[in-house]
């Protein structure tokens, strides 16, 4: 079997760490670490609505996403001085905030934000991953407090949500790709899924040549492999927060 420039076999996840209740004042929070990458996460509950819902009962899940200056081996500038975030942030928490609303029936929120932050300390490939997967723990802590005080029924937060990326490197189908793998990924996808084994998003490119189907079939099932672990990790979290 393939080694990988870090000793894991092509369908092995890197080491997966979530540390619950890392804040003090947030509802829900979260350091979620896979390998290198590092993402620490927040739910905050605030008794607002965005404009489009008011005047109804309904409530909202969003997200934001940063990237620390030096998350990566160089600095980058902090996009508040740029003022306005990037296309590829703007993307990645547009994803996070789909993923979790893929699985909170808003509705039963009442009228109520819980907003995400996803903060960047360390990019080591799979921020967006990293980040979904640490999101949905942050926001169950969050929401296991409104049902505590009778607020939120639990039953608002249908199921569990998780993402990895896999990707083609060098002709070997790979999964969780850390970053020296995904910036020479053939084929590169991000996978996000609920507990009901169902899709929230799917993103797939070919970076240097078109992949087949039975290409990508494969890719989605070490997806489907690895997301199943990543439940278990989070269960396991959740059970000890």
């Amino acid at each position: 079997m393939t080694n990988r420039i870090d000793g894991r076999s092509p369908n092995q996840l890197r080491p997966v760490k979530l540390h619950t209740n890392v804040l003090d004042f947030a509802e829900g929070s979260c350091m979620v670490e896979f390998g290198k990458t590092r993402v620490l996460v927040a739910a905050s509950v605030e008794d607002r609505q965005p404009p489009f819902l008011r005047n109804t009962q309904s409530g909202w899940v969003t997200a934001e996403y940063s990237m620390l200056p030096r998350a990566t081996h160089t600095r980058s500038q902090r996009e508040v001085e740029r003022g306005r975030p990037g296309g590829r942030t703007q993307e990645i928490q547009r994803l996070v905030g789909r993923a979790l609303r893929g699985v909170v029936n808003v509705e039963m929120l009442g009228p109520r934000t819980i907003t995400v932050d996803c903060d960047v300390l360390q990019a080591d490939g799979g921020t967006r991953t990293a980040s979904i997967t640490g999101a949905y723990v942050a926001l169950q802590l969050a929401m296991k407090k409104l049902t505590a005080a009778g607020t939120v029924p639990a039953a608002a937060v249908q199921s569990a949500v998780a993402a990895v990326s896999v990707g083609i490197v060098k002709g070997v189908p790979m999964l969780d790709l850390c970053y020296e793998e995904d910036s020479t990924a053939e084929v590169d996808f991000n996978v996000v899924m609920t507990g009901a084994d169902e899709f929230v998003e799917v993103q797939g490119t070919a970076e240097h040549k078109p992949f087949s189907r039975s290409g990508m079939d494969e890719l989605m099932d070490l997806a489907k492999l690895g997301i199943g672990q990543l439940f278990e990790l989070q269960k396991a979290a959740l059970a000890t927060s």
